[in-house]
């Protein structure tokens, strides 16, 4: 880029390249790392530009411009008059790190960076590119923290274009690379690559040589003989899908029981049960193009909401499943199959010097499908080639199993309708779709390493879910607005009374009020405990105590007006009657003979003091002397009791 004569440019490549000859000191070996920073200036960076522009532009975009130029100037001479491989290419990366820096002042544009690594892609080789990589790598971090809005569309643009001169088959690795980077610069919740439509990649057709097979190939004899089609090899030519898919269905239907040949030879069978009829094992003549029109459906799933394309593809998807377990079965009694290794597959002449990332990618090599029909046998022999077709239709039944009334539910209030269906899958292919799945399952888990191989698909597909629940929201924002602190203050402390621990209550749930016992009462009056120890609490009452009480009780029960008022009078009459002949039996048992229906209780209370003097010389008498016989004094007792016992309903039924 010329700019001969504009002062304001040719200050700033002096400034520049001053700059560039203070990092060639610091970094003599011309490396990616260490990066530079402020600080290997000694903060002077924005001093030398801005010393340099001198006042002459009268503003920023003109200084932009002015500094975008200059940068180009010497970015266009480095490259041309060195390589890549060369030491002082690394003038290139310290460059970009200076540019980087005055980005983030910010004294130039955002994306220049960006702009001058998208030409540094182009004018690299594959190799070369992996190297700008690797300083990509290292800097991602430090290129994507400030001013990322103006940055990200470049970034999308040149990792676009380089995945477009990478090779999916023989850069795998590199083409790997690239998309963690573009993953990691880009925020979570980008919706840069997000399919908001729901799209499918129809222009992927995969071409296979159509092969037209008889009905009769599948529903063959058990002994394995099949037709050969005898068609010259000018008639076989590509023919549409559609037409196989419609085969399929032919010949799935027709792939029932074989009948037995009229020169089969009859057996004898030694077992008296009869052996469960087993599904014959498909040909590989007539399965090549069923198999092969599976990709059809494979890349556009909304082709099975027709009756006769699912029906198809089930029919398709069943005969090839029943294929590879056979194949499965076959190749067990030989031993689990070995992982290709250099050993079988030396090279021709041994590298030196190559890149690490080279020789892995070798081993790792991941081509297209080849759909030649000589090779169709030898590819369902490989147990790659197998599980990567079954995860296929695992996705593809996950997509179906989506369309049921239940899963539907959960999506109905979701904003983005582009993503969402009117078709609901009908109950008995929800029944197909769940047993398929169910069988996919187990034959990935088969094998070797199955088990960590379908553990990494599953956690693939679950997480799958999420993404395309996010899509059909409308892509929500993930990353959430931090909380005020006035929030975050107020949650800590509720969560710290939650977690104090808690005070005994006064008085428990279902205690009684004690509070009695720390009054200290009236001057003169008994307080506290000592009311506890009044002899009145604990000494067995006498039986005069109960004459005033019982007296009350007759004087209400003839003042009571109401029947419940009656009833709880003549309880509490009834309840201090039973205790006075209680006590009473004890001292003067004698006078309970004199007690008349009618008469109350007047001679237990004011009996003759000949009584009460006979009872006492007869107390007196029992304690000195314990001369009369255990057994009299159990019977006069026993005959006492008796009549105590006869009276008291007497004298209750009387009150």
């Amino acid at each position: 880029m010329s700019s001969a004569g504009i002062s304001s440019v040719d200050a700033l490549t002096a400034s520049l390249r001053e700059l560039l000859e203070r990092s060639n000191k610091l970094k003599p070996d011309g490396g990616i790392e260490p990066a530079l920073t402020s600080t290997s200036f000694s903060g002077n960076v924005e001093t030398i530009i801005r010393g340099a522009e001198g006042g002459i532009t009268a503003n920023a975009q003109d200084h932009y411009a002015a500094l975008e130029t200059a940068c180009r100037n010497i970015f266009y001479d480095l490259l041309a008059s060195t390589s890549i491989e060369e030491t002082s290419f690394g003038q290139i990366w310290n460059l970009l790190d200076i540019v980087s820096l005055l980005s983030d002042i910010p004294l130039c544009e955002p994306g220049l960076v960006f702009w001058l690594v998208e030409e540094l892609l182009d004018s690299q080789t594959i190799d070369g590119c992996r190297v700008v990589f690797d300083y990509l790598d290292s800097r991602r971090e430090r290129l994507t923290a400030k001013h990322f809005k103006q940055k990200q569309l470049i970034i999308l643009r040149a990792c676009n274009e380089l995945l477009r001169r990478l090779s999916r088959a023989e850069d795998t690795v590199f083409c790997g690379r690239v998309f963690i980077f573009m993953f990691q610069s880009f925020p979570l919740g980008d919706r840069s690559s997000v399919n908001l439509r729901g799209e499918y990649h129809v222009e992927n057709v995969t071409v296979y040589d159509s092969i037209r097979a008889e009905p009769e190939i599948i529903a063959d004899s058990y002994d394995g003989a099949m037709d050969v089609d005898q068609a010259p090899a000018a008639a076989r030519k590509e023919k549409t899908v559609s037409s196989d898919l419609a085969s399929a269905a032919e010949i799935g239907g027709q792939s029932g029981t074989p009948q037995p040949s009229e020169n089969t030879a009859k057996t004898v069978k030694f077992d008296a049960q009869e052996d469960k009829p087993q599904e014959p094992e498909p040909d590989t003549e007539a399965l090549y193009p069923i198999f092969w029109s599976l990709q059809d459906v494979f890349s556009q799933p909304t082709r099975l909401f027709e009756a006769s394309t699912f029906e198809s593809f089930k029919h398709g998807l069943d005969l090839t499943f029943r294929k590879f377990k056979a194949v499965q079965q076959h190749q067990q009694p030989r031993g689990p199959s070995k992982p290709p290794s250099a050993a079988n597959h030396p090279l021709k002449r041994k590298r030196t010097g190559a890149e690490p990332e080279q020789l892995d990618s070798a081993g790792s090599f991941n081509p297209r499908y080849l759909t030649s029909r000589d090779l169709f046998d030898l590819e369902i022999s490989d147990l790659a080639f197998r599980r990567h077709i079954l995860v296929q239709g695992l996705i593809l039944v996950d997509f179906l199993l989506s369309l049921t009334p239940k899963a539907k539910k959960k999506l109905e209030n979701t904003s983005n309708k582009s993503v969402l269906y009117n078709y609901t899958l009908p109950e008995e292919e929800f029944k197909w779709a769940t047993a398929m799945r169910t069988e996919i399952a187990t034959y990935l888990q088969q094998g070797q390493e199955g088990k960590f191989y379908y553990r990494m698909v599953d956690t693939v597909l679950s997480r799958d879910k999420n993404w395309a629940h996010w899509k059909a929201e409308g892509c929500p924002l993930i990353k959430k607005p931090p909380i005020a602190a006035e929030s975050f203050v107020e949650s800590q402390k509720g969560a710290q009374r939650t977690s104090a621990p808690k005070r005994i209550r006064p008085t428990p749930i279902g205690s009684l009020d004690l509070s009695f016992l720390l009054n200290t009462g009236d001057e003169g009056q008994a307080h506290g405990l000592e009311i506890l120890k009044k002899p009145a609490r604990y000494t067995l009452p006498k039986v005069e105590d109960f004459k005033a009480p019982i007296m009350e009780d007759e004087f209400d029960l003839d003042m009571a007006k109401t029947d419940t008022e009656k009833e709880s009078i003549s309880v509490a009459k009834a309840s201090k009657i039973w205790r006075t002949l209680r006590i009473a039996s004890k001292n003067r048992l004698n006078l309970f003979d004199k007690l008349d229906d009618g008469n109350g209780m007047a001679p237990l209370f004011d009996p003759p003091p000949a009584a009460k003097r006979d009872d006492v010389d007869q107390g007196k008498k029992e304690v000195v002397e314990g001369e009369q016989p255990e057994k009299e004094n159990a019977e006069v007792k026993g005959v006492k009791n008796v009549d105590v016992m006869e009276s008291v309903p007497a004298v209750i039924e009387e009150t």
